[in-house]
């Protein structure tokens, strides 16, 4: 990335605020990660345009947006940059007892209300002075290849956005490393007494209203692909944004909506919400946690894949409703 004339005017400073502002998109907010003003920010891009001879990053209302070729900067920045943490972790080995290090983790909500809770609970003993940000990550909008529906969210982990990805894939590319968190499948979820639960059957599902998460209102899923499989369709009542609004919803109502198996055996029951098996399968996936493999390295990430493994095997064990 640098010549060898360049390298002498090479700040590593200057690439961390790279990391950091193609995180952000936003000087203000770098500079107050940083730690510093955002003169000092705006005249360290400066420094990085004229030594990589690009504007990097353009001003729009809101922040900044990278250009391309600060995206394409963006995976070989990160793996620099981990691999001089890693050189300077070594020389103190990562204590997760001592650590006040911030991990962000990204993952569907239908994935976080599961493995979160225990998470917590174990880095509660472990290591009482982590914290743990959650960002929600959703599929692309339309997108029915799951190959295709999670490139965005790939893209936003090489970029450093996060540090681990939480996604329902399987096949990812071998720079990646991937750990299965837990295995899931959906059910059927209405509220305690409700009518369907008398005579389960597939004709009777589609002749109720149902309920469907969608963040961006789309009623179409893959429960209405299975249903034209049987030459059968449904009629979508309502849409609501997160899988936790919709257990309120279906508590107070005749609606009924096809949910993912762990995420009821965990929160259903304190709405009121009960799950019951359908009678024809949904499907069955993966929930793995996703890293790049040169993010490895750093100890404290290795440490928090293991804790979220080990976290989502143990804390799944006896509850199937």
């Amino acid at each position: 990335m640098l010549n060898q004339i360049d390298l002498s005017r090479a700040d590593l400073n200057l690439l961390i605020l790279f990391e950091t502002v193609i995180e952000e998109r936003h000087v203000g907010r770098s500079a107050e990660r940083l730690n510093l003003s955002p003169s000092a920010v705006s005249h360290g891009l400066g420094r990085l345009r004229s030594l990589l001879g690009d504007p990097l990053f353009l001003k729009t209302p809101r922040g900044v947006v990278p250009t391309n070729r600060a995206t394409e900067l963006a995976a070989p920045v990160a793996e620099i940059l981990a691999r001089v943490r890693s050189v300077i972790s070594s020389a103190e080995p990562f204590d997760p007892a001592r650590s006040t290090r911030r991990f962000v983790i990204g993952a569907p909500d239908a994935a976080s209300s599961v493995f979160l809770p225990p998470l917590l609970d174990r880095v509660r003993h472990e290591a009482p002075g982590i914290d743990i940000s959650i960002r929600q990550l959703l599929p692309r909008y339309g997108e029915p290849s799951p190959a295709l529906a999670w490139l965005d969210a790939i893209a936003e982990l090489e970029a450093r956005a996060m540090d681990i990805a939480v996604i329902p894939f399987d096949h990812f590319p071998v720079r990646f490393v991937v750990d299965t968190i837990y295995e899931e499948d959906f059910i059927f979820a209405m509220r305690a007494g409700h009518p369907f639960a008398r005579n389960p059957t597939l004709e009777n599902y589609c002749a109720m209203q149902h309920l469907v998460v969608s963040n961006a209102g789309d009623s179409k899923g893959f429960v209405d692909r299975v249903l034209a499989e049987h030459g059968l369709s449904r009629r979508v009542m309502l849409t609501v944004p997160n899988f936790m609004f919709g257990l309120a919803v279906l508590a107070d109502t005749d609606l009924i909506s096809a949910y993912p198996r762990r995420f009821v055996a965990m929160h259903a029951s304190r709405f009121g919400v009960v799950g019951i098996d359908p009678p024809v399968p949904l499907g069955h996936f993966n929930i793995n946690s996703i890293v790049p493999k040169v993010a490895m390295m750093d100890a404290g990430l290795a440490w928090l894949v293991g804790l979220l493994k080990q976290t989502g095997q143990t804390a799944l064990r006896g509850r199937d409703p």
